[in-house]
């Protein structure tokens, strides 16, 4: 009895201490693909790796731990998008809104980031390592003004 009792707590266990993790929704990622349209969406966890997402509408979305590595961002409207824990590195950002986006240990080692908006951005730990930044209000240390350098974005 006891020798059932242990094997049962051995399958059962795991299952008692994993915590749920919420994944992607399929049919939010197939509509990001088709139309470069996701508002709003729930797209945490997506693979994404290497997807053109050219001018994507992601305004608010769900991109928490997403994988974008090497995907193409340029003209991407991320605004007020929960990118914390997402992978970015070697993506292509240029003209990316960013405005009030949590970036909080995003993964941006080796992207190019040029001419986009973080204005009011979240980048907390954030990985820049060899990213190529350029017209982009991103840099290590000092404190950020509160003066937006993008008016026209507003």
């Amino acid at each position: 009895m006891i020798k059932k009792l242990l094997v049962a707590l051995t399958v059962v266990a795991p299952l008692l201490f994993t915590s749920s993790v919420k994944a992607e929704n399929p049919q939010h990622v197939q509509k990001l693909l088709e139309t470069r349209e996701c508002v709003g969406c729930d797209l945490s966890g997506a693979n994404l790796r290497g997807s053109h997402l050219i001018g994507a509408d992601l305004r608010g979305a769900n991109l928490r731990g997403a994988n974008l590595e090497h995907a193409n961002l340029e003209g991407a409207d991320l605004t007020r998008a929960d990118l914390e824990d997402a992978k970015l590195s070697s993506a292509f950002l240029t003209n990316v809104n960013f405005k009030q986006a949590n970036l909080n240990d995003a993964n941006l080692a080796s992207a190019k980031i040029y001419d986009s908006n973080v204005y009011e951005a979240s980048m907390e730990d954030m990985n820049i390592t060899n990213a190529e930044i350029f017209h982009t209000g991103i840099g290590i240390g000092g404190e950020v003004g509160d003066e937006n350098p993008f008016p026209d974005w507003d």
